[in-house]
């Protein structure tokens, strides 16, 4: 069934995503590992970044994903979104193999003139008008809040409220990119218009930070990051998602600032169930292998996540090399 066809013809927002939510072994890939359908469907969300997006079609492998991010999509200083017709075709393909499809705003460089639309309510209207109209010309089931850092003010709630209101009757889901240690700023009533939340459980240090050196993403980040969402903040456990990392950051002489896991698995393919190598100088790289990933997911799954996101999909490895293979055998493990 399209999902244009269901919302909105007398189906109430709550059955409709109850649909779209799907349930275990019913919905075949990425489901519940029981028989029983009443179980909600286990998620597995990436992000992609990039420029070029005709080639992401290509790239994903659509069989072991439930929903993409296309990140990031930013008004112009009016507030209107130019569309890629790329980027339509995209979500073509994404509903044609039953995957949910959203874009994200802001992101970790946003452009600087979206801070002043926030700040009025006339700019903030402009805005929202902006993103239903996206979403209506791109076909997206929903949009992704993504701001960070300066853009979690005074202005924040009004946007996302307003931005609720007008989305979720159209059947549209509206996300959130957040990390725990920016979610304090946040209050429980604004929480509460997110349909699920992407917990950005990485970048605890980085390049930025070369005083403190060490893993960006450990084991212990993504459980205490979950526990903080779902029992502090009281989000249940299936809108809360938990964040995996492609990538490492390196420290140290001779180590580069970044390194995604595809080119870790190139190079150093011995190095896959480890995560951190060694440069020749001496410094290092801190990355999730392969065991800390199905570690993770095994931890999501057992608690009742949501589900699992990853940042970013077109850093994965190959074969048996794949971070994402390794998600989906581990959720789907007899």
């Amino acid at each position: 069934m399209e999902r244009e066809g269901m919302v909105g013809r007398g189906i109430s927002y709550a059955v409709w995503l109850a649909f779209t939510l799907c349930v275990g072994a019913a919905c075949g890939k990425g489901g519940s590992t029981g028989a029983d359908p009443t179980l909600p469907r286990f998620r597995v969300l990436g992000y992609v970044f990039t420029s070029d997006w005709t080639q992401v079609s290509t790239r994903i492998p659509w069989q072991r994903i439930t929903d993409l991010n296309v990140a990031f999509i930013n008004p112009d200083e009016s507030g209107a979104f130019t569309i890629d017709p790329a980027i339509r075709d995209l979500a073509e393909t994404a509903h044609a193999h039953d995957v949910r499809i959203f874009f994200s705003i802001g992101g970790g460089n946003p452009p600087p003139y979206l801070e002043s639309l926030l700040a009025t309510a006339q700019g903030r209207a402009k805005l929202v008008l902006g993103i239903v109209d996206a979403l209506d010309r791109l076909g997206f089931d929903g949009v992704d809040i993504d701001l960070e850092n300066a853009l979690i003010n005074a202005h924040y709630a009004p946007f996302v409220e307003e931005v609720a209101t007008a989305v979720k009757p159209l059947g549209k889901l509206v996300t959130a990119a957040l990390a725990s240690w920016n979610a304090d700023q946040i209050s429980d009533e604004t929480l509460e218009h997110y349909d699920f939340i992407n917990v950005m459980s990485y970048d605890a240090t980085g390049p930025w930070n070369p005083a403190k050196p060490g893993p960006h993403s450990p084991y212990a980040m993504a459980v205490d990051d979950f526990r903080y969402f779902h029992e502090k903040r009281g989000i249940p456990a299936e809108r809360v998602f938990v964040g995996l990392p492609f990538y490492g950051y390196g420290f140290g002489e001779g180590a580069p600032e970044s390194l995604s896991f595809r080119d870790i698995a190139l190079q150093w393919p011995d190095r896959v169930h480890d995560d951190e190598l060694t440069m020749p100088a001496g410094g290092k790289v801190y990355y999730n292998g392969l065991p800390t990933i199905q570690r993770k997911t095994l931890y999501a799954l057992d608690n009742g996540a949501g589900g699992v996101m990853i940042w970013q999909l077109l850093q994965d490895g190959e074969n048996e090399h794949s971070l994402l293979r390794a998600i989906d055998e581990t959720i789907n493990q007899p």
